[in-house]
């Protein structure tokens, strides 16, 4: 019995450790970052429908649509049109008295914004006027002024969807905005922009995209679960199509504030990853498979990213049960593979990795990087204090003492913003943890689809964040 436990838990954690070198693999080629020539390559000549899908936003609507009367792109090639689906407040009065297309929906039994983007297409599609191409836009947004020029330069290098930079337009609220702000500057980086180094699809971001309207006839919308952007990426790469990367076309995005707001919200994203992976995984795998289409083979892999968060969380227990055990339990664990040195140089550098992401980025000071690398040796100042095996209370007490020294100095040096970056990002651990029980709700409750919406309390202008 102990020889299966110890084969069985060697079979799957060799398997979680293949998935995460795949993913560490795959963002190590976001490291570099080419020069993007597309948009002054190529002259403005795309027109664009831009959509703004709004349900209740009549404190932001007149925000977003400011920001995009503001783009650097001839008027003539872009009209506006607010979605005012299902609104009960003065949505559509204050868009009317900007002077852009308003539509108004009212269908109860079909809420949320895969809906919404569907009716609206029809319309479109009936319209006298034709459009290259319809960019989505969500109503908290704020849209960078070279969005256009951008898409238009990638669009005339042949790509049919693209997926523009998401950033966060209020990073510095609360400890959850900023942990929102961080995983999506990181995502961006070594998930979307390696994609296009590797030349794989990316993936659509809910928000920030445009869609060539002939391919949207083609191969119809349909999207309509709560993660319409995952679904109709699945169909467009099992159709053989690659959603491109502007990595300079930058959508800033308001994150919830509360611990409560983004679980909720993340528990909506963890449902409908749930509900796509069950119809479109075992089709992507073939396509893959058949075709020999490691897109394909891509995009199946991250449609299970709820139950690839599981088998994290389960392999971390594992290991933790395995190694708090004073006699220790007839089970494998993957740091058998390595020596300890190894493994505390391996957590140093996993730990600085995303303040690194951060700097190049330009979202995170040189300064603050190099207090990070000074804070990840208490691996190994602790071991010398409290050697090879504390205690529980050592552990805690000294991380309390640890951080309060660094807490202290930087008081000293007057840089009281840098102690709560400081400290925020300390507790983006414990914003990463949460995944793990917002990912089984969100799999238990895959089938239920009633849209949670974020209400947005406060406007803030293009000219603020940029």
């Amino acid at each position: 019995m102990k020889d299966f436990i110890y084969c069985s838990t060697a079979i799957f954690q060799i398997s979680v450790f293949v998935i995460t070198m795949y993913y560490l693999i795959l963002s190590l080629f976001g490291l570099f970052k080419k020069e993007d020539l597309s948009a002054s390559m190529h002259k403005p000549e795309k027109k664009f429908a831009l959509l703004v899908a709004a349900h209740n936003e009549e404190t932001v609507i007149s925000s977003i649509i400011d920001s995009l009367k503001s783009l650097d792109y001839p008027k003539e090639l872009f009209d506006i049109y607010v979605i005012a689906d299902n609104c009960t407040d003065n949505t559509a009065k204050i868009s009317r008295e900007a002077n852009v297309n308003v539509f108004e929906r009212n269908v109860h039994d079909k809420r949320g914004k895969g809906y919404a983007l569907e009716w609206m297409f029809n319309k479109i599609f009936a319209m006298d006027k034709n459009y290259d191409a319809i960019a989505i836009f969500d109503a908290d947004n704020l849209v960078s002024k070279n969005f256009l020029k951008e898409m238009n330069g990638k669009l005339c290098d042949g790509y049919k969807v693209v997926q523009g930079y998401i950033d966060s337009k209020n990073p510095n609220d609360s400890w959850i905005t900023q942990s929102y702000s961080i995983s999506f500057w990181t995502a961006n980086r070594l998930f979307q922009l390696a994609r296009t180094n590797l030349g794989l699809s990316n993936q659509i971001g809910g928000t920030g995209f445009c869609v060539n309207t002939d391919i949207l006839k083609q191969l119809g919308w349909g999207a309509t679960c709560l993660t319409e952007d995952l679904e109709f990426t699945c169909k467009l790469v099992l159709n053989g199509h690659k959603v491109g990367w502007a990595h300079n076309a930058i959508v800033y995005d308001e994150k919830p504030l509360t611990l409560k707001q983004s679980w909720n919200q993340r528990k909506r994203w963890m449902q409908g990853f749930a509900d796509v992976a069950s119809r479109f995984f075992t089709k992507l795998l073939k396509k893959s498979i058949k075709d020999r289409n490691f897109t394909a083979f891509d995009c199946a892999l991250y449609t299970v990213q709820p139950f690839v968060t599981l088998l994290l969380g389960v392999s971390a227990i594992l290991t933790l049960v395995q190694n708090s055990s004073a006699k220790g339990l007839h089970i494998f664990v993957i740091n058998f593979l390595f020596s300890p040195i190894v493994w505390k140089v391996f957590s140093i550098l996993q730990f600085l990795f995303t303040p690194f992401i951060m700097v190049i980025e330009k979202k995170l000071s040189k300064g603050m990087f190099i207090l990070f690398c000074i804070y990840s040796l208490n691996i190994f100042i602790f071991t010398y204090i409290f050697g090879s095996n504390p205690k529980s209370y050592e552990i805690v007490l000294g991380n309390l003492i640890y951080i309060g020294m660094f807490i202290v100095s930087l008081l000293i040096l007057n840089k009281k913003h840098s102690i709560k970056i400081f400290i925020w990002y300390l507790l983006y651990g414990i914003y990463t943890l949460t995944w793990i029980p917002i990912t089984i709700q969100g799999i238990i409750d895959k089938n239920n689809k009633e849209w949670s919406h974020t209400k947005h309390t406060r406007s803030i202008s293009i000219q603020e964040v940029e």
